[in-house]
């Protein structure tokens, strides 16, 4: 059974970087879109960036689009999030995911496997 396990989480202030990590156990992820969401306080889950499952093709959130950069190490079974520019708005909890396809969407019903997730918090 795929367990996907986030870490790299905390708190920073804003314009910081931080960088998320999720290690992949009981499964290989390499023929499989992965993504990132995030769901703030009161808010719902909202779609962050997705790769396909070779790692070229890449999509963001507008609200993260040039701050944000998705990179998956398949060798080693893990997926990243690079959070540069980090503004108070991207507090949330983060999770990643493993899609049913090689290529991911948008949409978190396209997604199986979840991480337990990691907070982030930005201070203003």
């Amino acid at each position: 059974q795929l367990q996907l396990v986030e870490s790299g989480g905390g708190l920073v202030q804003s314009g910081g970087s931080l960088r998320l990590s999720c290690a992949a156990s009981g499964s290989n992820l390499d023929r499989y879109a992965v993504a990132w969401f995030r769901q703030a306080p009161g808010k719902g889950l909202e779609w962050v960036s997705n790769s396909n499952s070779g790692g070229d093709t890449t999509y963001y959130a507008d609200s993260v689009k040039g701050r944000f950069t998705i990179s998956r190490d398949n060798a080693k079974n893990t997926l990243y999030l690079q959070m540069n520019s980090l503004k108070p708005d991207d507090t949330a909890v983060y999770y990643c995911t493993k899609a049913r396809e090689r290529v991911g969407v948008r949409a978190a019903g396209g997604y199986d496997y979840w991480g337990q997730g990691t907070q982030v918090t930005v201070s203003s």
